[in-house]
């Protein structure tokens, strides 16, 4: 079993605003929650993460006068 809590840094501090999805369709309405504090990964696990993800690149797009929200 994993216990998601043990991914994440102590610190759950996070950005929030309503964006689309990364890869095609691209699809709009998906609400993005982006922790403040970056989680570190070793290259082993970006290399894993890449083979079942392939597709997990789009370029950042604008705000487009997006509201962005946070926690303190």
């Amino acid at each position: 079993m994993i216990n998601v809590s043990d991914l994440l840094p102590a610190a759950h501090a996070y950005y929030t605003f309503e964006g689309s999805l990364t890869t095609p369709p691209c699809s709009e309405g998906v609400r993005w929650f982006v922790l403040k504090k970056p989680a570190t990964l070793s290259p082993q696990e970006i290399t894993a993460f890449a083979r079942i993800y392939p597709m997990n690149a789009r370029p950042v797009q604008p705000v487009n006068g997006r509201e962005v929200l946070m926690t303190k």
